[in-house]
């Protein structure tokens, strides 16, 4: 299967904030949910992508290319957080600005985008809902008819019907198999509606990227004391919580074994934001 984009060892430093080896890949025909706490790097992993900062070491692959080069930025859609267009500007304006500068720019696919979501042409974009203005966005994205779309917190701040209908364009765009979709997002409830694997970055360390079905059917937290806990082999267990008003627990690879090992013991299945919740206020092994 071919990779859209591959990061390997990807490493910068920030003052007392680094990257620490970062290995990512965004497979075709797949979307890949990258998650992580405020602060945890996901957005410097995006830009480095981009190219729009220098990586410290390290390489990156998007598409064939490096990092910043026109022909593959060419194949790739972006949306950030939130629209980057002037809000005096209409969406009429933004089709013909762009058209003048962008040579794989397709006017009718954008035209045709913006009516699909209900986007007044001739509105001032500073009159537009956040929802209005991130599907001016996504319609944008797509008006060059890309293979990647990288989404970086997309889906943030918008009501449930408008998330639905955002995901169900990102579900219809993957049905190409030649096209991926690397979202950032911390709804992970999206993410578990539509991506395919998850990635988690943890204080500038990337600790895992798996498939989310394997995920979410092999993980799971074990609620012990700390005695039964120290039973478990270590190279199963991916964080603790000892003692305290929750009493002791251990979040778990592969729940099948654990069960094995101890058979009277409680193992809880749990979701992204659960596991995520978990890791961050635990100890790590």
């Amino acid at each position: 299967m071919e990779n859209l984009i591959s990061v390997q060892g990807l490493c910068k430093q920030y003052g007392d904030f680094a990257l620490d080896h970062i290995d990512l890949t965004v497979p075709a025909g797949e979307i890949v949910g990258l998650i992580g706490e405020n602060g945890a790097g996901k957005t410097t992993t995006i830009k480095a992508i981009l190219g729009l900062i220098r990586p410290d070491s390290g390489s990156i692959s998007l598409m064939g290319a490096a990092p910043g080069e026109r022909d593959a930025l060419e194949k790739v859609g972006v949306v950030f957080e939130d629209s980057y267009f002037y809000g005096g500007l209409t969406a009429r304006q933004v089709d013909k600005i762009l058209s003048g500068i962008r040579p794989d720019w397709d006017s009718g696919q954008f035209q045709s985008d913006c009516r699909r979501y209900g986007l007044d042409m001739g509105k001032s974009i500073k009159d537009f809902s956040r929802g209005m203005r991130m599907k001016l966005s996504l319609a944008t994205a797509m008006a060059s008819h890309p293979r990647l779309l990288v989404m970086d917190e997309a889906t943030s701040g918008l009501d449930p019907v408008v998330r639905g209908e955002i995901l169900d364009i990102f579900l219809e765009f993957i049905q190409d198999e030649g096209c991926g979709i690397l979202l950032s997002s911390h709804i992970t409830t999206d993410l578990e509606r539509v991506a395919d694997q998850i990635a988690y970055i943890h204080r500038g360390r990337l600790l895992f990227q798996r498939s989310k079905d394997e995920l979410l059917e092999e993980m799971g937290i074990v609620r012990a004391p700390a005695a039964v806990l120290d039973r478990i082999p270590k190279e199963l267990v991916m964080a603790r919580r000892r003692g305290g008003m929750g009493g002791s627990a251990a979040l778990v690879r592969d729940v099948r074994v654990v069960r094995h090992l101890l058979p009277d013991v409680v193992v809880d299945k749990l979701s992204i934001d659960e596991m995520m919740q978990f890791y961050g206020g635990s100890e790590r092994e």
